[in-house]
């Protein structure tokens, strides 16, 4: 995208986090912004933020769960504003914890918003995108859609299902002047971790400070991402050799999982194995 002066944005999970650096930053390149978020509150506060960088800005409240909101915001949205140039499709939530004990609500939330909220706002905003002389949309993935780790599965599911989608649709839709990015970040400074479900949660700590990225740093690289149409972006150097590691030597990412694997047979109590039937 040769310029973001003058364009409209749609954010969604804009009152927090990843979302409200990419709208803010966005703003300060001079975009329209229609920002969408669960959090009526925050979300309010980011619209007042976006407004004193002068630019016109307009919230709404919207479960990214429930398909009916998605489709109200964006008639909402073409009404207000007559149309979207840049899609930032960034809310998620995760959960934590042994797949087997993942009920499947937990599955289905975490599907609806994190990959299939993504695909209907992409599907229902595809005629305005493309009547663009140029548009773009940004999808906030994650190393977890590039490297599968334990005990995100649901997480990982969706991710890799947003990769695999901005890839298609980039390829489709290349020359036809709409571009697509999967932004893949490693862990990041924000509430995810904290709001994260999950009965393992309590046994394990955040990330250290030095695997955590600020919003502000993905943000910057997001705007760049737009502004070159750059594909699959990974951003910090741990995740950049996660992602080097699974495709050259996906042996070694198997060695600490069965270490650790071998480490937890040995101290796993003699009563905590199954009982088995009587033949």
């Amino acid at each position: 995208m040769r310029i973001i002066r003058g364009k409209t944005a749609l954010v969604t999970g804009a009152a927090s986090g990843i979302g409200r650096a990419i709208a803010l930053r966005l703003a300060d390149e001079g975009a329209r912004l229609y920002l969408l978020d669960i959090n009526t509150v925050e979300l309010a506060k980011v619209v007042a933020d976006a407004k004193c960088r002068g630019v016109e800005a307009v919230g709404r409240h919207c479960d990214l769960s429930q398909r009916p909101q998605i489709t109200a915001a964006v008639h909402h949205l073409l009404d207000q504003l007559g149309g979207v140039d840049i899609l930032v499709n960034n809310a998620g939530i995760t959960y934590y914890g042994q797949t087997r004990s993942m009920a499947a609500e937990h599955w289905n939330q975490l599907l609806a918003i994190n990959l299939h909220a993504p695909i209907q706002l992409t599907l229902e905003l595809l005629p305005t995108l493309l009547s663009r002389d140029e548009a773009h949309i940004l999808n906030v993935a994650s190393i977890c859609g590039l490297v599968g780790l334990e005990r995100v599965a649901a997480y990982s599911t969706a991710k890799f299902g947003l990769v695999g989608f901005s890839e298609s649709i980039r390829a489709e839709f290349m020359r036809q002047g709409v571009g697509v990015t999967a932004l893949c970040p490693g862990f990041v400074d924000t509430n995810l971790f904290s709001a994260a479900r999950g009965e393992d949660l309590k046994q394990n700590k955040q990330p250290p400070r030095w695997m955590l990225a600020t919003p502000e740093l993905i943000a910057r690289r997001a705007i760049r991402a737009i502004y070159r149409n750059q594909g699959v972006v990974v951003i910090q150097p741990y995740a950049k050799l996660l992602h080097l590691l699974k495709r050259w030597a996906p042996g070694l990412l198997d060695l600490p999982n069965r270490l650790q694997g071998r480490k937890r047979a040995k101290a796993k109590p003699v009563a905590d194995e199954p009982q088995r039937r009587a033949a």
